[in-house]
């Protein structure tokens, strides 16, 4: 199989949402023409699955990778990063959604930055958003719970532009797999954020609902489950250190006869309760981080999703 000769990659994943994805290869051809090759990942698409003619139409190169089923936005990235580093390795690589809230037009923007020899990846930092405000207050909690549970600040999505190497590296990590914004904090890459807008979406609704978003902050958290549960480990011990130091004051005042009848034995007994559960979550913690530092995230075969490919040009594709 031959690999592509374009310069750019741009690896986007399509779920149910042909319309949106068919004018995003429009606007990528008018702003690129022919110098990009689309790797679209069809997420397992049953009412609208992604033909690979809507590539070859839009006047453009590249690939419909076809899942065997739906495994979810951020492994269906994995899997396009996946492709691009075995098959397209010495390409800049751009990953953005298909919903049009990723601009083609600010595509150029994002990768100037990578013309500087100590930047291995750009990412977009939204200067605009245009979500629902229920959405906007979800995601201000997200990042404050994210910086309090990881002690890291996460301020960027998916649209990313990569260096060829960094490409490679995020390959190799487990941690694609659960999360990408994460996987790149986490990766050790120069890492620097441009300031973009976000458009509004082409077509349709966003297949995203609360318990979606909400399961989407917690995979980022279990990139870093091991800082995660090392940080309760140590509240649940203070806590712990706490309700012993309260049991101490509560039977001092006892012998004392400050005590009102009957205060001592339930205000000791709450505090015992206490102790036993931060003590015991606090060994639960311990013992996570021990399972976590072995390593718990089981190393993925991209090709084991895929259930076929489709080139717009057999010539010049793998």
């Amino acid at each position: 199989m031959k690999r592509a000769r374009s310069g750019l990659i741009v690896v986007t994943p399509v779920y149910e949402d042909t319309e949106a994805a068919t004018r995003l290869f429009k606007e990528l051809a008018a702003e690129f023409a022919r110098e990009v090759f689309v790797v679209a990942v069809d997420d397992g698409s049953v009412r609208q699955p992604l033909d690979v003619s809507t590539i070859s139409e839009a006047g453009l190169s590249g690939v419909v990778i076809k899942l065997k089923r739906n495994v979810g936005h951020q492994r269906a990235i994995a899997i396009g990063i996946n492709y691009a580093a075995e098959h397209l390795p010495d390409n800049t690589v751009v990953v953005m959604d298909s919903d049009g809230e990723d601009l083609p037009g600010t595509i150029k923007s994002l990768m100037q930055p990578l013309a500087d020899p100590d930047v291995d990846v750009v990412v977009a930092h939204r200067k605009s958003r245009v979500e629902t405000w229920r959405f906007r207050a979800f995601y201000l909690a997200y990042k404050w719970f994210f910086k309090l549970l990881s002690g890291r600040k996460i301020s960027f999505g998916n649209f990313m532009a990569l260096k060829p190497a960094a490409v490679k590296r995020l390959a190799a990590m487990q941690e694609l797999w659960i999360h990408v914004a994460g996987c790149v904090l986490i990766s050790k890459l120069r890492m620097v954020a441009c300031p973009l807008d976000r458009g509004p979406r082409y077509a349709g609704h966003s297949k995203m609902n609360f318990v979606g978003l909400a399961l989407h902050g917690f995979k980022g958290l279990m990139v870093f489950a091991e800082d995660v549960l090392v940080r309760v480990g140590i509240a649940c011990a203070l806590v712990a250190v706490l309700s012993v130091i309260a049991s101490v004051v509560a039977i001092v005042l006892k012998l004392m006869g400050f005590a009102t009848p009957g205060w001592f034995s339930v205000a000791l007994g709450i505090l015992l309760l206490v102790f036993l559960q931060t003590g015991t979550l606090t060994l639960m913690t311990l013992m996570l981080t021990g399972v976590v530092r072995g390593g718990m995230i089981a190393n993925l075969a991209y090709t084991e999703f895929v259930d076929s490919y489709a080139h717009t040009h057999p010539d010049q594709t793998v």
